[in-house]
């Protein structure tokens, strides 16, 4: 993978860098969500698992269309909308002193993020060159996880994991983001606004209908729900789990270490995985991604010493690393280039699997207790391997279509 940095736009770095401090902002508090409302709002880990859930069921539903919209009336409104709304949103949780305005205001946060996501990711394909696509996708990634290395370290020490402070100060970033990018938008006033008049014309049913139809971005799409069904159950199911287990004390601090440890090895093994993985079919990284996120379900609910967990992180963040770095990459190159944004917006429809896990696990937890881990994780674990088909049949797809282009 050549390095472009010359050619990335400076809009790309806006993005890049928002996305450093709003990660680290964010992760002082959303991961340690589920445990402040057990701790401290005295919620069940159904109730908690709810309030998680509910984040990714909106955006579940309003991620294909956040994504299709910035198709027609352009991406500077939606990223405004969804980065002012992030404002509001964190302004509130910091507000917020009983369970059901949790429950409101995550729901109003998995709207921003469904708005927010697809479209810049379709911004970034917009104005990058093909050849430094992956690059920048993978800068972005990169500065998703050197955020959430920061983010956690930094709330325990100001002890925002206790304290509405780690919204506030969320809110405060994402008003400077925002400016930031008003101030970017007004600069490179040729970038950001409404697609073409073919697009518009394209209603919403219609998107819908030319995404569905695609085989090859179905299979892809089921195959990570799954994927992220398994990856979701670290900041959810295995949060709770770290605070009720039987078997480990201060649960919530090895939580936080776990986090960090989590984005420290996304740093060092990212850019060398992704090299290595380009060499093959795009489908197979996720399929190894997929059962390594599975075995590290294993080693949590087999093992109860902090070494064995810190093992499973290693090994669970390997796998993330295979499912995740390259799925931009292979979902602009499978859109059409006037629904990039609609693709996008289509694939957030994977989030179905971040709805899934802390609802299962927080069943799980609730009907078999937290001293049943060997029993809740292999089921998870499970769960997380019937993507693998799915990912299969994707393989099949894309080599059966560049078998027909090469003849």
């Amino acid at each position: 993978m050549k390095l472009h940095l010359k050619q990335i736009h400076p809009l790309c770095w806006t993005i890049i860098a928002g996305t450093i401090f709003g990660r680290m902002a964010t992760s002082m508090s959303i991961p340690f969500l589920s445990i402040y409302l057990i701790r401290f709002l005295h919620a069940t880990p159904a109730e908690a698992g709810m309030v998680v859930a509910v984040s990714s069921l909106i955006g579940v539903f309003a991620s294909f269309y956040g994504g299709y919209i910035s198709d027609v009336i352009g991406r500077k409104a939606v990223l405004f909308i969804s980065v002012f709304g992030w404002v509001l949103v964190f302004f509130g949780f910091a507000a917020a002193d009983r369970i059901w305005l949790f429950f409101i205001m995550n729901a109003l946060n998995g709207l921003c993020r469904a708005m927010f996501e697809p479209t810049s990711r379709a911004l970034l394909a917009d104005i990058t060159s093909r050849e430094s696509k992956l690059l920048v996708f993978n800068l972005r990634y990169a500065a998703i996880n050197i955020g959430v290395v920061i983010g956690p370290l930094l709330g325990m020490w100001l002890g925002t994991t206790q304290s509405g402070l780690g919204f506030l100060i969320a809110g405060i970033v994402y008003l400077s983001y925002g400016v930031v990018l008003v101030v970017q938008f007004f600069v490179h006033r040729e970038i950001g606004g409404a697609k073409s008049s073919g697009s518009e014309r394209l209603t919403l049913s219609e998107a819908f209908r030319v995404t569905g139809k695609d085989r090859t971005f179905m299979y892809v799409l089921i195959g990570m729900i799954f994927c992220v069904l398994g990856y979701g159950h670290f900041d959810s199911t295995l949060a709770q789990y770290m605070e009720m287990s039987p078997y480990v004390t201060d649960g919530a601090k090895w939580f936080g270490y776990m986090i960090s440890l989590n984005a420290v090895v996304v740093l060092i093994v990212q850019f060398p995985i992704v090299r290595f993985a380009s060499r093959f079919s795009p489908a197979l990284p996720l399929i190894t991604g997929n059962l390594l996120v599975a075995i590290s379900m294993l080693v949590f609910g087999s093992f109860h010493q902090i070494w064995s967990f810190m093992l499973g992180v290693i090994i669970f963040t390997v796998g993330e690393v295979l499912m995740f770095t390259m799925t931009d990459v292979l979902v602009d190159r499978i859109a059409k280039p006037d629904l990039r944004g609609t693709y996008f917006g289509m694939f957030g429809f994977n989030n179905l699997g971040n709805v899934m896990a802390p609802l299962l696990g927080g069943l799980l937890l609730n009907s078999l207790g937290a001293a049943s881990a060997t029993l809740i994780f292999a089921i998870l674990a499970l769960t997380t391997v019937c993507g693998i088909p799915f990912l299969l049949g994707a393989h099949r797809q894309l080599q059966r279509t560049i078998g027909d282009t090469e003849a």
